[in-house]
């Protein structure tokens, strides 16, 4: 199953790492490009404009395609072809409000579970979100790469494949809200707090640490799209 895609376009349940057919590529090189924001929410994705641009023929690019509609990342639109889905407010809404049930529960089970190297990695992964603060773009990768971590350390297989359909949708958020410096001091400051809680081995402290810091980031997400 697939869940968090990786900036490579592996995912965290894969064990092995199998080459990867024609298809697979496009389509991993096309997560790449929406996680990067070269592709955005409400654009269109012609078969031909795409596999140029990614150096592909147009055969992988649509099987590409095609699981991306199936994943629910890109609609078909009559007279249009293929677009990359844009999330609804109360949408953006609902996916929170699951994400925070999910990462709750991770950040519980990884204060149980997770061991201190763990933590070690994800204090350091937060030192470089704030090194970062002049390339929003590369804060928000390693963000993604902070709770990918937070999910691993729970130790539970069956958790991350639950999260498999939110962090898919993670990717229609649009632009990174990192564009905010300040944004990057509190969501550094929230962080730091999760991982503190993780060291003392509180799992409710952590759990509530992870909804507030989710919470945040809900309320930066409705700010953006209201402006």
């Amino acid at each position: 199953a697939v869940l968090i895609l990786y900036p490579n376009g592996y995912n965290m349940t894969d064990l092995k790492t199998p080459p990867f057919s024609s298809g697979e590529a496009a389509y991993a090189s096309l997560i790449d490009a929406l996680r990067s924001g070269d592709f955005a929410p409400g654009d269109r994705l012609r078969e031909e404009d795409v596999a140029k641009r990614l150096n592909l023929s147009r055969t992988p690019v649509r099987e590409a395609l095609r699981r991306l509609e199936n994943n629910g990342i890109v609609e078909h639109r009559p007279r249009i072809g293929a677009v990359i889905r844009k999330l609804s407010q109360t949408e953006v809404v609902e996916l929170y409000e699951m994400r925070i049930v999910l990462e709750r529960t991770a950040a519980r089970m990884a204060a149980q579970h997770g061991s201190e190297a763990e933590f070690d990695a994800l204090d350091d992964m937060n030192a470089r979100i704030l090194d970062a603060q002049n390339t929003p773009t590369l804060g928000a990768a390693i963000n993604q790469d902070f709770h990918e971590a937070l999910y691993r350390a729970a130790r539970n297989r069956f958790l991350l494949t639950s999260a498999e359909a939110i962090n898919n949708a993670l990717i229609l958020l649009g632009p990174t809200t990192y564009l905010d410096p300040d944004r990057i001091l509190i969501v550094v400051s929230q962080h730091g707090e999760v991982t503190t809680a993780l060291r003392q081995r509180d799992g409710d402290k952590a759990a509530d640490a992870a909804e507030s810091h989710l919470q945040t980031s809900l309320r930066y997400r409705l700010k953006g799209m209201s402006a």
